[in-house]
């Protein structure tokens, strides 16, 4: 099942949405998950600077303007332990997405965190994972 499928994505580019995926596996340390969206990342043609540079996105020169809004964004939402969102992320992503793309972005943060969550708890072995194509 692909987040697309319960998250109205249709203002998000596929980019954005792998990114918010394999991003907050990161963060969330989920080795089936992570391995699950690199591998569909490179299914769609991704390439492997930036999936590989995505572990550390500030310092990667890969990736767009847009692109690192909803990176900050992705890991102030996913690190809500850290304290609530900042109003500075929220500035920076404000430029580059709509109020109503910020919500389909934080509804995909919340989506593949919670996915995270159940594939930790069900202990589902990395590398077991097929692409749909």
């Amino acid at each position: 099942m692909k987040l697309g499928e319960y998250v109205d994505s249709s203002g998000l580019e596929q980019e954005i949405l792998d990114l918010v995926q394999l991003r907050s596996s990161h963060l969330n340390g989920c080795a089936y998950c992570i391995d699950m969206h690199t591998k569909d990342m490179q299914e769609h043609g991704e390439s492997t600077e930036r999936i590989a540079g995505l572990s550390n996105w500030k310092l990667a020169p890969f990736y767009t303007d847009r692109e690192r809004a909803a990176l900050a964004w992705t890991d102030a939402v996913t690190n809500v332990q850290d304290g609530h969102v900042s109003d500075e992320v929220y500035a920076e992503v404000r430029p580059f997405f709509d109020e109503k793309e910020i919500v389909d972005l934080t509804l995909a943060v919340l989506s593949i965190n919670g996915w995270n969550r159940l594939v930790a708890a069900f202990r589902s072995v990395p590398g077991t994972y097929k692409p749909s194509r």
